[in-house]
């Protein structure tokens, strides 16, 4: 199997180029001190991870109050004292998966386009590619607010594929989350992916991706 006649790879960022779980903890974190409510591990927010940030600071909110009653709490505020503390550590600890920086520039030099479609808020995108020094290998990305839809709806990728001049045909998409195989799914698009992400302690396999790969670099192989 190889997928050498793709023009356009479409990625997720958290969870398959990016561990960015210390920084959003952190965030969550903060937001949970400021209700006196008690602080979450790493291990209890991943699983909150993948379908965009209110869904995460709701889901924080909910796993918290079990353990400590609150009440009272205005979702709106809690989203935006979240927002404003991840903005202040955005890319703190955040980190790329081995094997991710050596393995774009593989697929930038064979000509390749490379984008990104990602239910994180469209603003945190660009600084953290900035940070990680790989900005120069996308052409294009969007966030979960960047269309009326977001993933596992089809329409982000169909925007990516239009936006990039390619087809679905000629497109695929790679990520770590049954929300980007079911938005390939949804588009009629090839996809991959990846088994050491987040996917709500899921396993990947199960929403019947064209590939899975154990590790980024494997996809040097298939391209």
């Amino acid at each position: 199997m190889n997928f050498t006649d793709k023009e356009l790879i479409i990625f997720d960022f958290d969870g398959t180029l990016i561990n960015s779980i210390p920084d959003l903890t952190l965030a969550i974190n903060n937001m949970l001190e400021h209700y006196n409510l008690s602080p979450l591990t790493i291990e209890q927010v991943t699983p909150f991870i993948g379908n965009g940030a209110k869904p995460l600071v709701k889901r924080a909110l909910e796993a918290s109050q079990t353990q400590e009653k609150a009440n009272g709490i205005e979702f709106n505020e809690a989203f935006d004292i979240y927002l404003s503390a991840y903005e202040k550590i955005t890319c703190q600890d955040t980190f790329l998966y081995e094997g991710v920086e050596s393995t774009l520039e593989h697929l930038f030099e064979k000509g390749y386009k490379l984008a990104i479609c990602t239910n994180k808020p469209y603003k945190f995108i660009e600084p953290i590619l900035e940070s990680l020094q790989i900005k120069k290998y996308f052409k294009l990305w969007i966030g979960e607010d960047s269309l009326p839809e977001k993933k596992p709806n089809a329409l982000p990728l169909v925007h990516l594929v239009e936006a990039m001049d390619a087809t679905i045909e000629k497109s695929i998409m790679i990520g770590d989350s049954k929300n980007d195989i079911l938005a390939a799914h949804n588009a009629k698009m090839e996809s991959i992916g990846v088994s050491y992400g987040y996917n709500y302690n899921e396993n990947i396999v199960d929403y019947n991706p064209t590939l899975v790969v154990d590790h980024f670099a494997e996809l040097q192989r298939y391209f």
